[in-house]
């Protein structure tokens, strides 16, 4: 049963690292939920009241953070609200449609689009696009580091 929960454990943290470079996969969710598989699989004892409350307060800040961070980046070059929405929507559809490169473009096009029908002009725009693309590169490094942080957290807590 031990090793059916390491396997499970594993493959949370894979699919959690990879969810914050594809956003349509859990993420911190995934990391979350391993901890729950530890917990019911194997045993609770080594989580304390400290340890739910930093894993929790890290998840929380990392779904605020993957959206404020990409409004951020458009902000910071002059985006509207439009351009806002149309950079998360382009962050969601994106990979679908445009498979392997959609990750970029989706968020730029976005973007780009919803600058544009704010009546901005191309040059404007294109600033905005560049933009959401560094939020999501920012907020796609935030994501790595703070999960990294998790799993190691999840280890120090078994360890010690």
């Amino acid at each position: 049963m031990e090793i059916i929960a390491w396997v499970l454990i594993v493959i949370l943290f894979a699919v959690g690292m990879a969810g914050a470079i594809f956003p349509i996969l859990p993420g911190a969710l995934a990391i979350y939920g391993a901890f729950f598989v530890y917990g019911f699989m194997i045993s609770f004892e080594p989580f304390g009241w400290v340890f739910w409350t930093l894993q929790t307060l890290i998840v929380a800040v990392l779904i605020f953070a993957d959206y404020a961070v990409n409004a951020w980046g458009v902000k910071r070059y002059g985006g509207s609200r439009a351009s806002v929405i149309g950079s998360t929507i382009g962050v969601l559809i994106g990979p679908f449609v445009i498979p392997g490169f959609g990750l970029l473009i989706g968020p730029f096009a976005g973007a780009v689009i919803g600058e544009l029908m704010s009546r901005a002009s191309l040059e404007q725009s294109l600033r905005v696009g560049y933009g959401s693309v560094v939020g999501l590169f920012t907020s796609t490094l935030v994501k790595i580091i703070l999960q990294t942080i998790m799993i190691i957290l999840f280890i120090i807590w078994l360890v010690v």
